[in-house]
């Protein structure tokens, strides 16, 4: 399943970084525009619509593996807040959920309502994916490569700038509403879009 799933998602990669429908200069504008971490399609939660993540381009970035039956599953509520917060100023929080450390075993459906209706989550989430190993969607496996650090839980945290590099990744002990995290996220947010 999980081979199928990432040949599909690939496949919808290719598809919408060739720029399908669109004209062949906005298709380079759009390939030239996109930085690395952010060429990626996956599925999403609400509906498996698949969603190229090249649309948050520019912006500030933070990938969170989440999970729903998880000591640190409290975080969703911040992690919220931290979207509603800054989204206006160009922060984005992306969850992939991720049954990898066995604490999330619902369908992509049963997870789309524990979020919504548990904690208010409307930042954007991604069908359930693997975060580390060999297994790892592609976007985990360069996060792991680009960092030097795999997840080793739920909850782990990777902030991206405006151009899409790594800015730093943060563990799973390191909340929302952490002030080192909040002060780098406010850093790259006061940094110009780059064009």
């Amino acid at each position: 399943m999980k081979t199928s799933l990432y040949s599909f998602v690939t496949a919808a990669s290719v598809a919408l970084l060739a720029g399908v429908g669109h004209a062949p200069a906005a298709r380079a504008a759009e390939l030239e525009s996109c930085p690395a971490t952010l060429r990626h399609t996956f599925p999403r939660l609400q509906d498996e619509k698949p969603q190229s993540l090249c649309q948050y381009s520019g912006k500030v970035v933070l990938v969170v593996n989440t999970a729903s039956f998880c000591g640190f599953t409290g975080q969703y509520k911040g992690l919220e807040e931290l979207y509603a917060r800054y989204k206006d100023k160009g922060l984005v929080v992306l969850g992939f959920p991720s049954n990898d450390f066995s604490q999330e075993k619902g369908s992509n459906q049963e997870i789309a309502d524990f979020c919504e209706n548990t904690f208010g989550v409307k930042f954007p989430m991604f069908a359930k994916s693997s975060v580390k190993g060999p297994e790892a969607s592609p976007l985990y496996q360069q996060l792991a490569q680009l960092s030097g650090t795999a997840p080793r839980w739920n909850f782990h945290k990777y902030l991206l700038a405006r151009d899409g590099k790594l800015v730093d990744q943060y563990s799973s002990m390191t909340g929302p509403d952490n002030k080192g995290l909040v002060r780098a996220i406010e850093q790259q947010l006061a940094l110009p879009t780059p064009r």
